[in-house]
């Protein structure tokens, strides 16, 4: 389908043109929601967060903790001990995020058995090749 029978301008649609994706793409990402949640209550040392957070390696954790610093959601504390002792905590930009990713993973948690009922239902009736569309 062409653009011009969407309804979208090509402004609209092209990626470049739309730093507001950038940004959700950033914060909306897998690890970056369960890092934001979980630093919630107060600052978190890696290891923490490392533990707490199912399934995540400790190089995509490295990534995305530098990812969400240098967005300036999250500050990163080195405190002079030995061995370093690193904090991560939420700035308050990343605060005033909170209750919308609350109220995600709450939506997530409640509906997670209708969407997977959804998917096996449409992967019945439909072929493979095509979700690779």
């Amino acid at each position: 389908m062409s653009r011009r029978n969407t309804g979208v301008t090509v402004r609209a649609a092209d990626a470049d043109a739309c730093p507001v994706r950038e940004v959700i793409d950033r914060v909306a990402g897998k690890w970056s929601v369960q890092i934001l949640v979980a630093a919630a209550e107060g600052p978190v040392r890696f290891t923490d967060l490392e533990r707490g957070i199912e399934g995540i390696s400790r190089r995509m954790l490295s990534l995305t903790l530098r990812h969400l610093e240098r967005d300036g959601l999250v500050t990163r504390t080195v405190h002079p001990t030995v061995p370093p002792k690193v904090e991560y905590g939420l700035t308050p930009a990343a605060r005033e995020l909170q209750p919308t990713l609350r109220r995600l993973a709450h939506w997530a948690e409640r509906n997670g058995a209708y969407v997977a009922e959804a998917r096996a239902r449409y992967d019945a009736e439909h072929p493979p090749e095509l979700l690779d569309a």
